[in-house]
């Protein structure tokens, strides 16, 4: 079997006192789509944080494509591989779409500007939102601003995407959307972990979905057995409680 692009290895994450990640063991393969699911404060968004260090662990091994998450001259190799979109959009306001997305090729890989230009074009057309690539961020709604994100995640050509709940911050109307960009991008065969509330999608999109619950993974499956046939008790009822909605 080949090696995982992602090995967490009895991960421990606390907060002070109050202990969040217990012990987490989780692997992704290359081309995956990763759906992780679970009620609010069971750590979810502070284990993928913890995949590109933006949130520091007490014990355990993280490695992105055999490179070892922890401080030191790697950790920007890490980063660069792996891209991140968040709740919040962190668009930078004085910059139209287009320079918002070509900012980290210019950076980061060095790329003259009408490179890193052309690179930021190609993945906004990816998309759906060259037509507003002139727009600054105050000039688009929360669903174009959040696809402007996840193309400027694309532009750095990560070997990684982590999305943490991409559409909780969006308008209802808004989020069918981002999902879309989200499934298609899916099919194009990047590695994805997405934290979400999104039942739906997590059914059509994933290859496997991860249930956590205070720190820990409950249960994981295929998206047929895991909605189909759970096999837990709190899985099950964890689903009884959000579809019935």
């Amino acid at each position: 079997m080949t090696t995982a692009l992602i090995q967490i290895e009895q991960l421990r994450k606390s907060f002070g006192a109050v202990q969040v990640l217990h012990g987490i063991d989780l692997d992704v393969q290359a081309g995956e789509v990763v759906v992780v699911i679970g009620p609010s404060g069971s750590g979810k968004s502070t284990l993928i944080r913890c995949i590109n260090l933006l949130e520091e662990y007490q014990g355990g091994v993280v490695r992105v494509d055999g490179v070892r998450v922890q401080k030191g001259p790697q950790l920007v190799t890490v980063r660069t591989d792996v891209g991140m979109v968040f709740q919040s959009f962190n668009l930078f306001a004085h910059l139209s779409a287009l320079d918002n997305v070509a900012l980290g090729p210019l950076r980061v890989h060095r790329l003259a500007r009408s490179a890193a230009l052309a690179r930021a074009a190609d993945v906004l057309a990816q998309v759906g939102m060259s037509e507003h690539s002139h727009k600054f961020p105050a000039e688009l709604s929360g669903g174009q601003q959040q696809r402007v994100a996840i193309a400027r995640a694309l532009a750095m050509q990560p070997k990684v995407l982590l999305f943490d709940e991409p559409t909780s911050a969006l308008d209802p109307e808004m989020v069918g959307e981002v999902l879309d960009v989200m499934q298609q991008l899916a099919k194009t065969g990047v590695t994805m972990v997405i934290v979400t509330h999104e039942m739906g999608f997590a059914r059509r999109v994933a290859h496997r979905v991860v249930f956590m619950e205070a720190g820990r993974i409950v249960e994981q499956a295929a998206p047929e057995q895991f909605f189909g046939a759970p096999r837990e008790a709190r899985t099950q009822a964890f689903l009884k409680a959000v579809l019935q909605h």
